[in-house]
């Protein structure tokens, strides 16, 4: 199956998983206004399709850790946590007024481990992103790191990015990452690695090109969480795609069937449940 058959103009709501290493710059871990400019504008323009559009986005503990004045990716829970309590706030401020340029507005949902595995607050979840999406806000959602270790298991939000596609029914899901999509080997090792450009199933051939590493201090995810959100979201009815996120405007060029990147085509089935799955893997 060829890319320029799924049609993706034609997709009713959209999750989009952004790292923290496409939006910082690479030598100085600051966040880059100019993207994240860029980023908000296209999400807007999805918007403006007539999609709903929710952007799940990392970049709290690195943004922290630039106001907190620390020249590494902290390693112990306290100082994440520290660091995310900062850094939150101030991203969704600059989100905030991004978005009120375009005359779209944003909200914030932070969410835990225990609200996808408790049913009263997996409901209430679901409903609360069901009322944003008809007033027409763009939900922004990171993992509570204040109060919860558990999301630092998620690696890089790439596994809850899926998550929040299964919880609220999208049709696509889209991590803008740092590779332009998945490979048959490691591409910054080997030269004569291929991009693939659909995977039709998920079986193991293709859990076994997975590499655990990331080329970058600001994120933590890697291949292997992003097969996992691939797993999670195709068997929840979506498509997934990834994407290089070095240029954030090849959203546009996804949405017009014209990109570099590797599709998940959906796979879904009823007997898939999310919150079992979080429980079996997460514990």
């Amino acid at each position: 199956m060829q890319q320029r058959n799924f049609h993706f103009s034609e997709k009713k709501r959209v999750v989009v998983k952004i790292g923290s290493s496409s939006l910082n710059y690479e030598k100085t871990g600051r966040l880059n206004l100019t993207k994240l400019e860029h980023l908000v504008r296209e999400l807007c323009n999805i918007r403006n399709r007539g999609m709903d559009v929710c952007l799940v986005s990392s970049g709290a503990i690195a943004a922290g850790r630039q106001s907190l004045g620390l020249a590494e990716r902290p390693k112990d829970i306290s100082t994440k946590q520290a660091c995310a309590a900062v850094g939150q706030a101030g991203l969704m401020m600059v989100y905030q007024k991004l978005f009120a340029e375009y005359n779209q507005v944003a909200g914030q949902v932070l969410m835990t481990k225990n609200t996808m595995v408790n049913p009263v607050s997996r409901e209430n979840a679901r409903n609360t992103f069901e009322e944003l999406f008809r007033l027409g806000v763009i939900p922004i959602v990171n993992e509570n790191d204040t109060v919860s270790t558990y999301e630092m298991q998620f690696g890089d939000n790439d596994t809850l990015s899926a998550i929040v596609a299964s919880l609220t029914g999208a049709d696509l899901l889209i991590l803008l990452s740092d590779i332009d999509g998945l490979f048959t080997d490691d591409p910054h090792k080997n030269p004569d690695a291929r991009l693939i450009e659909v995977v039709e199933r998920m079986d193991s051939a293709v859990y076994g090109m997975a590499k655990g590493s990331t080329g970058s201090d600001l994120g933590t995810g890697g291949m292997t969480t992003k097969l996992t959100a691939a797993k999670i979201a195709t068997l929840s009815g979506a498509d997934m795609i990834i994407a290089n996120g070095k240029d954030v405007c090849i959203l546009h060029h996804i949405f017009d069937d014209s990109f570099t990147g590797t599709i998940f085509k959906a796979d879904k089935k009823d007997s898939f449940r999310i919150a079992d799955f979080i429980l079996e893997t997460i514990g």
